[in-house]
């Protein structure tokens, strides 16, 4: 083929003659820059290859990252690997035996997005995110998760979503935004943990979290200003209490002093928050995560401790009145998880009190037909909303969408033995859910969200909005 024959195929002479007269119109300063630019905007993007490999989580066990190439960039995301284990093992065996299973798991996903996902990719719009993630769910015949792996799918819808948000030139959030049909001028108030119990801690406190929402906040970066003191004058109160070997910290960044008690935990806060001079601008957040410490129909709050008094066995009424009680001695205005995952009947009596936000986790799984049960039940009034439940962009969305359209508060929420990809930072704020939980302002896979919201709040500008006390209402 001749060099006018190549010329003439490409339609390049009219292209190149367009990209000059643009140039001349915007009296471009730098024309060859300008040319370039508007060669390459003139092409549309399109998925060439998807690439995957195994990475280590926060816990060190093994992860999915995916490169999704386009004809135009890379563009990256990770997720934690498909069935990681959510607590602390007990047994050494066991635990050797479950990341045996899970590398495995990773490398059945990689292996699987190199070949199948990659090929069904290939040719598509990085733009049209519905069609991308309806392609990846046709893949997965039983629509279990299983074939694929949630968090697989969820690292290549990811991926999509960067590719595709840098094709139309916007910020992250902002595409979010667009594919929700919202618009994006609200940071997120974030419940920050401060102290790990449960599962996620080597001490005796049965729950998994106490949180810290800094709603009386004026910015984002004020409220990660008041969380960071709160935290580090909780360190000063615990070492002065309990010695330097209570400071360390569990999975999520938060401190594990040797407690048993709620109050015990709730106390050390509030004297932190004191210390730090925030009384009545920081609120209180727990995390029961009770199936864990669920017995049957009742809840064993010495589950984890060696010496069980046997006094610790309560049945649902009786944790009501627990969660009551702290309602009305401490500022607490959310509880998470306060029931087991198939406790209706007592999520449902707590949540009909209206004493604080009653957040479904694994009540909810992010699963439509179960929050559809809860909406018309009234078992719980927000979504914790885990991308990582649901397995695609897509189908996060459509959860927001669910929960909003009941009225429901939506807390955006990392996993613990999360990577550090910072997606969720962008998805709370183009989602509008008002409330982000993304660990300690400690731990690197914590720190890159708030730390990504932190930027985007500055590029937002005088036109940001800190959801504040509105923490709730934002997302109806």
């Amino acid at each position: 083929m001749s060099v006018q024959e190549y010329l003439e195929k490409h339609l390049l002479p009219r292209k190149i003659e367009e990209a000059v007269n643009a140039a001349v119109r915007a009296k471009a300063a730098d024309p060859v820059l300008f040319i370039s630019t508007h060669m390459r905007r003139a092409a549309p993007a399109v998925i060439t290859r998807v690439c995957a490999r195994q990475i280590l989580d926060s816990r060190g066990a093994p992860a999915v990252e995916v490169d999704l190439h386009t004809n135009k960039a890379v563009h990256r995301a990770s997720a934690a690997g498909p069935g990681a284990p959510e607590g602390a093992a007990v047994d050494a065996t066991r635990d050797v035996e479950k990341r045996r299973l899970l590398a495995k798991a990773v490398a059945d996903s990689v292996r699987l997005i190199n070949g199948k996902v990659s090929e069904a990719l290939v040719g598509m719009d990085p733009q049209q995110q519905a069609q991308i993630d309806q392609a990846i769910m046709d893949l997965d015949k039983a629509h279990h998760r299983t074939e694929v792996g949630a968090n697989a799918m969820l690292a290549v819808s990811i991926a999509a979503c960067k590719a595709g948000a840098a094709e139309k030139e916007v910020p992250l959030y902002k595409h979010i935004a667009d594919l929700v049909g919202k618009s994006a001028t609200t940071l997120p108030v974030p419940a920050i943990t401060v102290i790990n119990g449960g599962t996620h801690a080597g001490n005796n406190l049965p729950i998994q979290e106490i949180m810290i929402l800094p709603i009386g906040a004026k910015n984002f970066e004020e409220a990660m200003q008041m969380g960071s003191e709160t935290y580090h004058h909780l360190k000063d109160i615990i070492w002065e209490k309990y010695g330097s070997d209570s400071c360390n910290i569990g999975d999520d960044g938060g401190f594990a002093p040797n407690i048993s008690s709620i109050t015990e935990g709730l106390d050390l806060v509030i004297a932190a928050i004191d210390r730090a001079g925030y009384n009545g601008r920081i609120k209180l957040a727990i995390d029961a995560a009770a199936t864990d410490f669920c017995v049957g129909k009742k809840y064993d709050l010495e589950f984890k401790s060696a010496k069980k008094s046997g006094q610790n066995f309560k049945t649902g009424d009786d944790m009501i009145e627990i969660y009551s009680q702290l309602c009305s001695e401490y500022p607490l205005v959310s509880i998470e998880q306060p029931f087991d995952k198939d406790d209706w009947e007592h999520s449902k009596k707590f949540t009909t009190l209206e004493l604080c936000q009653v957040v479904g986790d694994d009540l909810l799984m992010s699963d439509p037909e179960r929050i559809k049960r809860a909406v018309n039940e009234y078992t719980c009034d927000a979504l914790t909303l885990k991308a990582s439940q649901v397995g695609t962009v897509t189908e996060a969305i459509e959860a927001v969408k669910q929960a909003k359209d009941a009225h429901w508060g939506v807390m955006v929420s990392h996993r613990s033995g999360d990577t550090d990809d910072s997606f969720i930072a962008d998805l709370a704020v183009g989602a509008a859910a008002g409330q982000i939980k993304a660990g300690a302002p400690c731990r690197g896979e914590c720190l890159t969200k708030y730390n990504q919201l932190l930027r985007i709040e500055e590029e937002f500008g005088s036109e940001g909005v800190y959801a504040g006390e509105n923490w709730r209402t934002t997302a109806s």
